[in-house]
């Protein structure tokens, strides 16, 4: 099997980017694809309920985004942008933390160097620890007067795609989040949970599609780009996710009735992939690194609900693993035609 990166290539306008969310959340656009006659039809987000019924089971992720941006001032006076991988662990057991530790992909016209203090508030400063590698750095937290975990929350900024061409705004804080959203620790939003309305839950409860809640923080590792042709010597640097014992007991009941597992997003699936045994599936928590490409047999998921994703990218990847490329190139092809807005804050379809 050919297992070129190049080939999950495709053409897009840049002005199909989707810049602002679609307002309100369910007015974004919906192409349903089927898998069986390769149809593709066209419909909004809150049209939704008109292809699910009591013989699906909707699982989202729950993950909330915490304000992962910091920008600073190093101390030879230039500037610095920090996007944390992960929420700060506090270094001290006192009942405030006045020290935390992160890592860190950073942006700055030089170099850093360990040692460097970087300044990102009157009572918030970092001091850089390491450079395990490029572009990323390991940092300590200090605050005098607070809790520094806090303090980095609130100096912080969504932590918005770079091809989100603008500076995040105050509302940002709120519609970069998923109205599933509880468990704090991504750094970037599972985006296909974006287009729910309370409206859109409300009707699929009525038609009998219950929803079960995994949890996946986004972290680097989704969005790292694939950099070798051959895309299966890639790897996915793992994230951590809990699948709890309450949602693998209504998991394993959906699936001994005959229920269909409707992923909203690619983080979702790989959770389900990862969790599920002979037995069905496990309740647990870790590190997940499951990497899905074409050739992978999927055992959990039914359907799909997914955004418009990059070119070459492990999530195209996955997506055409589980409904074929040439199907999936096909539909994005008729997306652009169609002029339909692609990635975070764009639009969706249902692979059906």
């Amino acid at each position: 099997m050919n297992t070129r990166i190049e080939d999950f290539d495709y053409f897009l306008p840049p002005d199909l980017v989707a810049q602002y969310p679609a307002e309100p959340r369910d007015a974004s656009r919906l192409m349903v694809v089927s898998r069986k006659t390769g149809e593709l039809s066209h419909a909004t987000f809150r049209q939704l309920p008109q292809w699910l019924d009591d013989h699906d089971l909707l699982v989202v992720n729950d993950t909330q985004v915490f304000p992962a941006r910091l920008k600073g001032i190093r101390d030879t006076g230039g500037r610095v942008e920090l996007l944390l991988h992960h929420l700060p662990v506090p270094e001290d057991n006192g009942a405030i933390s006045r020290k935390a530790r992160a890592s860190a992909g950073y942006r700055a016209r030089r170099r850093l160097r360990p040692g460097q203090t970087l300044t990102f508030g009157p009572d918030l400063t970092a001091v850089v620890l390491a450079l395990p590698g490029p572009g990323t750095v390991e940092v300590r937290f200090f605050s005098q007067t607070g809790n520094v975990c806090q303090k980095i929350l609130e100096a912080g900024q969504a932590p918005l795609p770079p091809y989100i061409r603008r500076d995040p705004e105050t509302s940002d804080r709120s519609r970069y989040q998923t109205i599933f959203a509880r468990q704090p620790g991504a750094i970037a939003c599972p985006t296909a949970g974006l287009h729910f309305t309370a409206q859109v839950l409300a009707e699929l409860r009525e038609k009998g599609v219950e929803t079960v809640s995994i949890t996946l923080h986004v972290g680097p590792g989704t969005f790292t780009p694939v950099r070798v042709s051959d895309y299966t010597q890639h790897r996915l640097a793992p994230e951590y996710f809990i699948l709890a014992p309450e949602m693998a007991d209504r998991l394993n009941r959906g699936r001994a009735l005959g229920k269909r597992l409707v992923a909203v997003g690619t983080t979702t699936v790989r959770v389900l992939e990862f969790c599920l045994r002979q037995e069905g599936f496990a309740a647990q928590e870790g590190w997940c690194d499951l990497y899905i490409y074409p050739g992978y047999r999927f055992r959990a998921v039914d359907r799909l609900l997914t955004n418009f994703h990059l070119p070459r990218s492990t999530l195209l990847l996955l997506v055409s693993a589980f409904a074929g490329r040439d199907l999936i190139l096909r539909a994005y092809k008729e997306a652009v035609e169609q002029k339909y807005r692609f990635y975070s804050y764009g639009d969706c379809m249902l692979i059906l």
